[in-house]
């Protein structure tokens, strides 16, 4: 009897040094994620008037923004990486733009992905951006700044805005192979291709939360008070949301947004996506 209880517990012992030996080092192994970052044709060509409920064209002459601290991290809260330094983008520039790359991260899903656009610094890197871009966010303390022309029949209106909030859009979910996942998948060899997609046509919606937001510019148009052809901010900031007649804007939650101007500002903060369609939950940073 003591022969087979030796007999089985050296199996035990081989069994268990198989396993150890199987198991050594990382088991999972190591992949990398690259995101990069695109402004879709609504922004690199136009948004057409067949796309607004009120016959408008809009073409994006500028869409600087500057996106920084991109994140992974998983369902705990353990962090894999972190994008140093920040960049400055012109999304008019056609094609994706690189953002970072991260590599030796564990294989394993890591469901928790954020980024931040937020005011550059004097070291913001630059990509389709001048060194006055840069320069001119830097002077208003924004992160987005927009130049574009309206048009309709034989009116022209210009828009030349720029938005100083910060915002962080974390738990990052989107489309992947046919499937809706959290974060990122890092698989052992791979690398995951991630998009941070920019939403232009944001800024035209008629509502800050309803999936069923419209996109107008009509009620900008006529916020033009002295018709030189220029839609401020501030002649934005003139006109009540219940003095717009083309319909009603929807302002959720939202409750101290009563003029267009802080509407349109809020709109700003709505255009970080991922994936293309996938959506993020935006707040201050």
């Amino acid at each position: 009897m003591r022969n087979i209880e030796r007999m089985c517990a050296a199996a035990v012992s081989l069994a268990a040094a198989v396993l150890a030996g199987c198991s050594g080092g990382d088991a999972s192994g190591t992949g990398s994620v690259a995101f990069s970052t695109w402004g879709e044709a609504y922004i690199e060509e136009q948004i057409p008037a067949s796309d607004l409920e009120d016959g408008w064209s809009i073409r994006y002459e500028k869409f600087l923004l500057v996106l920084r601290n991109v994140t992974v991290a998983d369902r705990d809260g353990n962090v894999g990486a972190t994008m140093q330094g920040s960049i400055l983008v012109d999304h008019t520039k056609p094609g994706p733009k690189p953002v970072a790359t991260f590599e030796g991260l564990e294989a394993k899903p890591w469901e928790r992905v954020s980024f931040e656009i937020s005011p550059p610094d004097a070291d913001t890197a630059l990509d389709g951006a001048t060194e006055e871009d840069r320069a001119l966010l830097l002077d208003a303390g924004a992160s987005v700044h927009v130049e574009a022309t309206a048009r309709k029949g034989d009116v022209e209106k210009h828009i030349n805005w720029t938005f100083t909030a910060a915002t962080r859009y974390a738990e990052c979910t989107g489309e992947k192979d046919g499937k809706e996942i959290e974060g990122v998948l890092v698989t052992n060899g791979g690398t995951d291709l991630v998009e941070l997609t920019i939403h232009g046509d944001h800024l035209f919606y008629d509502d800050l939360q309803a999936a069923a937001a419209k996109r107008r510019f009509g009620p900008i148009a006529a916020a033009d008070a002295d018709d030189d052809g220029a839609v401020t901010q501030e002649e934005l900031a003139a006109v009540r949301l219940v003095a717009i007649e083309e319909g009603p804007y929807g302002t959720g939650s939202a409750g101290d947004v009563n003029d267009l101007g802080a509407f349109v500002a809020e709109l700003s903060r709505t255009i970080g996506h991922f994936r293309g369609e996938g959506e993020c939950v935006s707040g201050d940073l």
